[in-house]
């Protein structure tokens, strides 16, 4: 996609779509970060993921992805644009097996995963989530 079709955000050009396969396991998480696109997850196989995410304007929500419908589990979600989001796998000694669809395609040149001390400064307010899931430098 050419840098002349895309909004002012993306410094060049990008693939149209890019997809990944991402195994989480349970002893660890994915610190909180954002990108310059919408990024829509998908659950394969595993126990459930925790996905946490803030919006620009602070508003929290937590939501579950896996295949277990009746707990009000969903099979894909979307993450917008530019929201901070991190997860990690809700059960010990197990693993989530998801795929990750961004579109404008992802580049590390769209993505941001701030200090620990950035996001505390920007939202006190989710001080004990963001302590967990980011790393102290």
């Amino acid at each position: 996609m050419s840098k002349a079709n895309l909004s002012a955000e993306f410094s060049g050009d990008r693939n149209y779509c890019t997809g990944i396969y991402f195994l989480l396991p349970s002893d660890t998480f994915s610190a909180f970060h954002r990108i310059n696109q919408d990024e829509m997850w998908h659950f394969y196989k595993g126990t459930t993921l925790t996905l946490h995410v803030i919006s620009p304007e602070g508003d929290y929500s937590k939501i579950k992805i896996g295949n277990t419908i009746r707990d009000n589990e969903v099979l894909q979600f979307v993450v917008p644009a530019t929201h901070w989001f991190a997860a990690e796998v809700s059960s010990k000694n197990s693993y989530a097996l998801l795929g990750c669809t961004v579109s404008p395609g992802f580049d590390f040149r769209d993505f941001e995963m701030p200090e620990q001390e950035k996001l505390l400064s920007l939202f006190p307010q989710h001080s004990k989530i963001i302590t967990k899931l980011t790393r102290a430098i």
